[in-house]
């Protein structure tokens, strides 16, 4: 099919919609769709490993693969009501998120069974005298930038279902939606393609990296040494003369709390600790926050924060909700950096943590203290570390480049759709 601009276009009264086809028809979003709120709240020994609902939990639903493959939880039929029942078709909006970057996010439901939604999310059943079922989440993809707008929240973000009822859309003929649709299916089944063979490239890097620091901060670069057993089970056999130590005797836990207006609040991130993120929700506890010293070790305690911890370069203030941690003796920081940040170090770090909801654990200090580490000394350290940095670092500027690669498909993924589901281009 060929691509060009419509003969006739005019002002859909919208500034983020602009101009639209003549003949394209506008509609405010609740005219043509039921909308509903999920409220359900499961509790984890309410979910079972088979049944006739599927639970959509929060996080879960951001890309059409991961409900095909991740969904396994079912509900009880108590559980289940017929305004909030997911069926194929049906499009969901994630409408609570701690990053504005994911509020929005949305999937086509594609599933033969049933589904109820839960209270993060907001569920779109469209009206098929309007809007073909697949138009209307392309269409999500567009008008979601224009949600994020009406974001408020200090801890969370989320926007008001009111403010998704006052969108108005510009639709064609259902005909016309329909070879837009099969344009789009096409078109974009061919950069997901593109875009899996890439990301499946940079998963096999970042298990290169996660292998080799695992290596590294347990067995060390002299491959002829001398091994021991070290009788930790996520650790193994160490080289025979590197200590081991519980981190409850090599630190102690710094838990002094302060504010952020005396200690700059910073940002617990997988790159490290960093100056306060723009695009996180902030705390209202600006006054209820730990101390953190440069040098010090401060680490994300909640599973859905996983790997996101290190050393500090900067003196500052944290969320409570992270475990800072203050050398007792003498170690090198990016030796620590690469221990703690570890894959197998992380996956122990949770395994001793404790359940909030089913997917979402939190590990507290009293806990993590009794972790065994072992550690060369200082030179070793050192050694450990500088050969670490110099080959992530090239790991990761590869992963870098493939990371702009897949930006771009994105990009061009995400105007392809607005472009065409707005009538900018005509599909022939």
């Amino acid at each position: 099919m060929k691509l060009q601009r419509y003969d006739k276009y005019k002002e859909s009264g919208f500034d983020w919609l602009g101009e639209i086809p003549e003949e394209w028809k506008s509609y405010r979003i609740n005219w043509i769709n039921t909308i509903i709120r999920g409220n359900t709240s499961l509790k984890k020994d309410e979910l079972l490993d088979s049944g006739e609902y599927v639970a959509l939990q929060y996080g879960k639903i951001y890309k059409i693969d991961e409900v095909k493959k991740t969904y396994k939880f079912y509900v009880n039929s108590e559980f289940y009501k017929s305004d909030q029942s997911v069926g194929y078709g049906n499009t969901i909006i994630v409408s609570t998120s701690e990053t504005i970057e994911d509020l929005g996010h949305s999937c086509f439901y594609n599933r033969t069974d049933l589904g109820v939604i839960g209270g993060e999310q907001i569920l779109l059943k469209p009206n098929n005298k309007f809007i073909c079922e697949k138009y209307l989440y392309y269409y999500s993809k567009v008008f979601c930038s224009e949600l994020r707008k009406y974001a408020t929240g200090l801890k969370v973000f989320r926007f008001n279902i009111d403010d998704l009822k006052n969108i108005f859309i510009a639709l064609p003929p259902i005909e016309v939606q329909k070879q837009i649709i099969t344009y789009l299916n096409t078109k974009i089944t061919k950069i997901d393609k593109k875009l899996s063979i890439l990301e499946q490239k940079k998963v096999k890097y970042k298990e290169l990296k996660k292998t080799l620091i695992d290596e590294m901060v347990t067995k060390g670069l002299d491959k002829t040494v001398t091994m021991k057993d070290s009788n930790i089970n996520w650790i193994g056999k160490i080289p025979k003369h590197w200590k081991i130590q519980r981190i409850g005797t090599a630190f102690q836990e710094r838990s002094k709390k302060v504010n952020d207006t005396d200690y700059p609040p910073l940002s617990v991130t997988k790159n490290g600790i960093v100056p306060q993120l723009k695009n996180v929700a902030k705390t209202i506890h600006n006054d209820n926050r730990k101390l953190v010293i440069s040098g010090d070790y401060v680490i994300n305690s909640r599973s859905d924060r996983r790997g996101s911890s290190g050393i500090a370069d900067l003196d500052g203030s944290v969320s409570v909700i992270n475990i800072v941690l203050c050398p007792k003796e003498k170690f090198h920081g990016k030796y620590l950096h690469h221990l703690f940040r570890s894959y197998s170090f992380i996956e122990e770090f949770y395994r001793n943590g404790q359940g909030i909801i089913y997917d979402l654990w939190t590990t507290k200090y009293s806990l993590m203290r009794t972790i065994n580490f072992a550690f060369p000394n200082i030179q070793e350290q050192i050694e450990i570390a500088d050969y670490l940095d110099d080959k992530t670092a090239k790991i990761d500027s590869i992963i870098k480049t493939i990371d702009k690669s897949i930006d771009t498909f994105k990009k061009f993924k995400k105007t392809l759709i607005n472009d065409t589901i707005t009538g900018k281009i005509k599909v022939i």
